[in-house]
């Protein structure tokens, strides 16, 4: 007989709880992960995922009061526990009431900040375009008079000059340009 039998002799169902021993988990990290274990053995199960908790609402204010406690005499000692009750109850109701409108005044100062901060930074990339575009027409007018400079002289040149001395002259403007380009080092090595 290699029948699996659990306690009061009884036979275990195939597939059931009963082939697996009793493990009682001594702290959160190993009830975890038995919890895992247990998921993990049938796979093709969904596991189960609570859904967010709602958050507290606090009870309305009745719309009418039946039991209104004045300062007459005759109240007996039972209503003050009844009015303490309803005093506790409207400051809690209270309490919840400033507490949105805080958290309702926090969330509309981050969205103020983050529309801010999109304009702040639309405003720096309009500068910027702004800039590479005058650049890049400077650019394109120094392009355009050097090149009408550079004909002009060639015409020039090539009526009353030699090409000798065009040749000298266009030797000496790249001369002066390369000064030009050149940087003024910040610093000098090997002197102390």
């Amino acid at each position: 007989m290699a029948e699996s039998v659990e306690k009061n002799n009884k036979p275990a169902k195939p597939g059931g709880k009963g082939g697996q021993p009793l493990v009682i988990a001594k702290t959160l990290a190993e009830a975890q992960r038995l919890k895992l274990e247990r998921l993990m053995r049938n796979p093709d199960k969904l596991a189960p995922i609570p859904d967010r908790q709602k958050e507290w609402t606090p009870r309305a204010p009745p719309e009418f009061v039946r039991d209104v406690m004045g300062s007459s005499a005759g109240a007996g000692s039972g209503e003050f526990h009844v009015y303490r009750h309803l005093r506790r109850r409207e400051y809690q109701r209270q309490d919840f009431l400033d507490k949105m409108s805080a958290k309702q005044r926090k969330e509309q100062a981050y969205l103020d900040k983050v529309e801010q901060n999109k304009m702040d930074a639309e405003e720096r990339t309009a500068k910027r375009r702004k800039k590479r575009e005058k650049m890049k027409q400077k650019k394109l007018l120094a392009k355009k008079a050097k090149q009408d400079s550079k004909a002009d002289k060639d015409a020039e040149s090539s009526s009353s000059l030699s090409e000798e001395e065009v040749e000298e002259k266009r030797e000496q403007e790249e001369e002066k340009e390369a000064d030009d380009d050149a940087e003024v080092p910040s610093f000098i090595m090997g002197k102390k």
